[in-house]
């Protein structure tokens, strides 16, 4: 293995620090996500427009496909090179970088090549019918997608695979990179370079451009450390060889956080397409609650996200006493940190959404109340992407894939038809924290049982002639 300081980190730092040298550049860089998330929008709504914004919008879950595919690969690939590091296998876990790192590209050029191809019905699927929204929508996707959709997967998916190694800070510095940079050539391109009325392909040229630029930070860090002998990660072609059992647990680990990415998606277009009866108003408030609410959904992934190294690792090595340490401790900080949020949503909800939509449109209004909806399943959520988080890491897909589909999927989707007869509006949107509270109850309990398998394991193989028998 190579003699780098970072799998110190994972083995014997003390729990506390290890998570906050993780998480903390994990949640930086996934507020600065957001933030350059919301730039678009935020820049989009000086024009006062409420088609821009809604074309802006119902391209998020299009867009956000591509986080899928990064999450298959990268949480499921960074998952098994923490476990191999903990197993002290650095040579399968170099090729299970460089087979996440391949399966990526082909999966996302494949997409990006569908979303050429099928333009048209897919905006009309995320909930772009409308004659003023639906140019605007395809020409948004087209840049952000078609063309650029490789660099915004590979970006997400190079974090994902050196953060599994200990090397958080500058995980989290990409994704950074890539926010920031963004966050500056929206405006540059929106209402400098490109002539008014271009304001949609200034927004797609100034993220797809940032996007790029993540890629090439994360291509030359990697170069760098591999040079010095600092890494095992490689994306040579020649070393993808695997075993299939190996490929399974990249799947297995993945498959949740793809699934529950892809569904969460889905389920925003079904709600932009059921909100869309109700007019383009209630559509861009929706649109602009939604993104609001993702800062506190993203800071959570940013917690998981960086522990889940530190559970993986210590998995591997058996030490389990501290793979709980770690999972209670930053569980309790993402419930904490979601129930700041959602306070904060509930008290100035008017205010955020005030800061995308600047006329004096009904939207704000819409979309105070649609933020004031969705906030309340944040701390659940937190709890339950805590949970799935720790089954991606201990190898239990089964039960991460059963919590992951049914916040997004199995009970959201069915709950907006059935709500939405009770109530057209407020109905549709209040599925989404109705399902995040049983998700989480769902949670807790598959947890709980994993938690008296594990130990009932652990008795066996200390003392094989245990009767576990009543």
């Amino acid at each position: 293995m190579p003699e780098y300081k970072e799998s110190k980190l994972f083995a014997s730092v003390p729990v506390n620090r290890a998570i906050v040298k993780l998480a903390v550049p994990a949640v930086l860089s996934q507020i600065i996500l957001v933030a350059y998330n919301m730039a678009d929008t935020l820049f989009i709504g000086l024009t006062g427009s409420d088609s821009m914004i809604t074309a802006v919008t119902i391209c998020m879950p299009a867009f956000m496909f591509l986080s899928a595919f990064s999450n298959l690969f990268g949480i499921g690939g960074g998952s098994a090179i923490s476990r191999m590091l903990g197993k002290k296998d650095p040579q399968t876990a170099s090729r299970i970088s460089s087979f996440a790192f391949w399966a990526c590209v082909l999966v996302t050029v494949l997409y990006a090549l569908g979303s050429y191809l099928l333009a048209d019905p897919f905006v009309d699927l995320l909930g772009g019918r409308h004659p003023e929204v639906h140019g605007l929508a395809k020409e948004y996707l087209f840049w952000t997608v078609t063309c650029f959709g490789l660099c915004a997967s590979v970006s997400t998916l190079l974090s994902h695979l050196v953060r599994s190694e200990g090397h958080a800070l500058q995980a989290s510095i990409g994704i950074m990179f890539g926010g920031v940079m963004n966050i500056l050539l929206d405006p540059l391109f929106m209402f400098v370079i490109l002539p008014p009325g271009h304001e949609i392909l200034g927004a797609a040229v100034a993220t797809s451009l940032s996007n790029l630029l993540a890629v090439l930070y994360y291509l030359v860090f990697i170069l760098t450390i591999s040079r010095k002998n600092k890494t095992i990660l490689s994306i040579h072609p020649g070393s993808i060889r695997l075993s299939g059992k190996i490929i399974g647990e990249i799947f297995i680990s993945g498959l949740p956080a793809c699934l529950m990415t892809l569904f969460e998606n889905i389920s925003f277009m079904i709600l932009d397409n059921l909100m869309q009866i109700n007019g383009i108003v209630m559509q861009a408030g929706l649109g602009v609650a939604k993104k609001i609410n993702m800062l506190s959904h993203s800071i959570v992934r940013g917690v998981t996200q960086g522990v889940l190294p530190l559970i993986a690792y210590n998995y591997g090595s058996r030490d389990h006493k501290r793979m709980y340490s770690a999972f209670y401790r930053s569980a309790s900080a993402s419930c904490i940190l979601a129930l700041i949020c959602m306070a904060a949503y509930l008290l100035f909800s008017r205010f955020f959404v005030g800061l995308f939509i600047q006329s004096e449109s009904d939207s704000i209004l819409y979309g105070a109340q649609f933020l004031r909806l969705l906030c309340i399943g944040c701390p659940f959520s937190a709890l339950a992407y805590a949970i799935i988080s720790f089954f991606q890491a201990t190898k239990q897909g089964g039960k991460a894939l059963l919590v992951a589909l049914s916040r997004k999927g199995w009970l959201d989707i069915p709950l907006m038809f059935i709500l939405q007869r009770i109530d057209p509006v407020r109905g549709i949107v209040s599925a989404t924290p109705i399902a995040d509270v049983l998700c989480c109850i769902l949670a807790v309990v598959l947890f709980l049982f994993f938690v008296r398998a594990l130990k009932l394991e652990r008795i066996v193989l200390s003392d094989p002639d245990t009767d576990l028998q009543p």
